[in-house]
């Protein structure tokens, strides 16, 4: 099997070229492939298919073989990779995902796409839609209790389940202790995706990630859109925030008028290879 390995600010996956390629049993693949001392190494593996709706589609997996709607690192990735790769000349591509089809403009220099800008579409704040447990028609600074402790998490969706928590500190937090406990809590009936936050200032916010089926990751693209529409929704910062992640920096705006989040950042391939099954 033919892949490319490719990272957005750390975010890391094993993409394959199902146009040429055809995997049997991707969620074995995906645990496999992923594993970072018997494998290839990656957060997951994503599959660049033909769609009868999008100009291609996405399908992705995470490190534990299960499957994820979407992933806004890993579909920059897929842009830049259809691009430099010939599988397109256009600047402007929809892309087929579990959570919607999902509109990118594709930065280009020397023929290369360097920054790819995503719109990742409205936000849910339905709890049913998300999902979660909660009361009303949205989970805004609702107190959640995890292990010994209450938090306070507003939940989006962004084609995938958020919990945002705003905390002091995040470069202590103990991440490794409590993200399992938020992604198996009983009020995430498909587990979560939880944000550790620190607010820097009205446009700027600092953020940890523990994305469900892949542990902590450098970066989290749907994590970073859920973080500025929560951030928006507490009154902590403006509709336009700078998220800085352990992987780097994403710039993300809600445009309230369009109802639309739109995120903007790299792309990079880090190598090319074969992998053959055992």
């Amino acid at each position: 099997m033919k892949f490319t390995k490719m990272q957005g600010l750390g975010n890391d996956y094993v993409y394959v070229n199902c146009f040429e390629e055809k995997v049997e049993n991707p969620s074995e693949v995906a645990i496999r492939v992923s594993d970072r001392h018997f494998g290839i190494g990656s957060d997951g593996l994503i599959l660049i298919k033909p769609s009868s709706v999008a100009d291609f589609e996405m399908e992705m997996y995470n490190a534990d073989g299960s499957r994820g709607e979407m992933c806004g690192n890993g579909i920059r990735c897929v842009a830049k990779y259809v691009y430099d790769y010939g599988l397109t000349d256009k600047t402007g591509i929809s892309v087929e995902t579990l959570g919607g089809i999902k509109y990118l403009e594709l930065t280009v220099e020397e023929g290369k796409v360097k920054l790819v800008k995503v719109d990742m579409g409205r936000p849910e704040l339905s709890p049913a839609r998300i999902p979660v447990v909660a009361r009303g028609d949205a989970a805004i600074d609702e107190p959640i209790k995890v292990g010994d402790a209450t938090y306070r998490m507003t939940c989006v969706s962004m084609g995938n389940p958020h919990a945002v928590v705003f905390v002091d500190d995040v470069d202590g937090l103990p991440i490794e202790k409590i993200g399992p406990l938020f992604e198996n809590h009983g009020r995430f009936p498909r587990r979560v995706n939880t944000e550790f936050v620190k607010v820097v200032d009205e446009n700027t916010v600092q953020m940890r990630v523990w994305e469900r089926g892949s542990a902590e990751t450098l970066a989290c693209g749907t994590g970073a859109c859920a973080v500025a529409v929560a951030c928006s929704l507490n009154g902590l910062t403006g509709d336009e925030v700078t998220v800085k992640l352990l992987g780097g920096d994403l710039q993300v705006h809600w445009d309230k008028e369009r109802d639309a989040v739109f995120m903007t950042g790299p792309a990079e391939v880090v190598f090319d290879g074969t992998w053959e099954k055992a």
